[in-house]
C-alpha cells in the first residue's frame, strides 16, 4: 500500500481523533442518563405514597324499601349504621330521598322508624335531593360525618409506562408510583376503629389471680411459668387394652 501524502494523513489521522473522542462521548453520557440514577423517580415505601390518614369524612348507608317497607338486612344495616354513630359519628344524621320524594312517605317513615329502635333518638334532617345514576334504582341514603380511615391519593393513576420501550421508567427495577395503593385503601376500609392506625388501645386490668399466684411461686422458690400438660387424643373407633392373644 503507497503511503499517503503528509496533508492526506493528517486529514485521515484527525478524523479518527474526532471518532474515537464522538465514541467516548456517547459512553459518558450514557452514564447521566435516567435509569442510571441512584435517585428514585417515587422515594419511600408504598406507605409513605399511600398512607392511611384518620379523617372526618362522610358514612353513607343505601337502603332499597320494597313498597315502602324495609327487610331484616336493611334493618340490621341500620343498627349498624347507628352503632357506627354512637362511637365514631359527631354532628346529626341525614336522609337524603329522590327528588319529589315527600317526607312523610311511607319509606321514609319505615327508615325513621328502624331508626328509634336501633336507639337514635337525635334529630334526622331530610333532603329530597338525591338523583339515581344510569336508570338505578333510587335509594334513600343515611349519611353522617366521623371518623374514618381514608388513603388521601387517588389510586389508578399511572403516570409512567412501564412497558415502554422508548422510555427508561421500567430499566431501575423500581417500585411504580401506583403500587400499593389498592392494598392500603382495603386495609382502610376493613378496619373497625380508624384510630388504632394512629395510637394503640389502653391496657386492660390485670389478672389479679394469676399475678398473685405467680408471686407465690416465686417466693416458695418453684418456677412460676404455667404447667401445660400435654394430652393425647385417641382417635374414635380405636380398641384400647395390651393382652396377649
Amino acid at each position: 500500500m503507497a503511503a499517503l501524502p503528509d496533508g492526506r494523513h493528517a486529514f485521515a489521522a484527525r478524523v479518527l481523533s474526532l471518532s474515537f473522542a464522538a465514541a467516548a462521548a456517547g459512553a459518558l453520557s450514557g452514564c447521566g442518563a435516567n435509569y442510571a440514577s441512584s435517585e428514585p423517580a417515587f422515594p419511600g415505601d408504598f406507605q409513605e405514597r399511600h398512607p392511611i390518614v384518620v379523617a372526618a369524612a362522610p358514612m353513607t348507608v343505601d337502603l332499597y324499601p320494597v313498597g315502602g317497607v324495609l327487610d331484616e338486612r336493611s334493618i340490621a344495616n341500620i343498627r349498624a349504621f347507628v352503632e357506627r354513630y354512637r362511637h365514631l359519628g359527631a354532628g346529626g344524621v341525614t336522609l337524603l330521598a329522590p327528588a319529589g320524594t315527600n317526607a312523610d312517605s311511607r319509606a321514609v317513615h319505615a327508615v325513621r322508624r328502624a331508626l328509634f329502635d336501633a336507639g337514635f333518638r337525635d334529630k334526622v334532617a331530610f333532603g329530597a335531593s338525591l338523583q339515581p345514576n344510569n336508570g338505578a334504582a333510587p335509594p334513600l341514603r343515611l349519611s353522617f360525618t366521623g371518623l374514618k380511615a381514608v388513603v388521601p391519593t387517588e389510586c389508578g393513576q399511572w403516570p409512567e409506562d412501564l412497558a415502554s420501550g422508548s422510555s427508561v421508567e421500567g430499566w431501575k427495577n423500581e417500585p411504580y408510583s401506583n403500587f400499593g395503593c389498592a392494598t392500603q385503601s382495603m386495609i382502610a376500609a376493613q378496619v373497625a376503629d380508624p384510630r388504632d392506625f394512629v395510637q394503640p388501645r389502653a391496657l386492660g386490668p390485670s389478672d389479679v389471680e394469676m399475678r398473685t399466684r405467680a408471686i407465690e411461686a416465686v417466693r416458695s422458690g418453684q418456677d412460676p411459668g404455667t404447667q401445660w400438660k400435654d394430652t393425647v387424643l385417641i382417635p374414635i373407633g380405636t380398641q384400647l387394652g395390651g393382652g396377649g392373644q
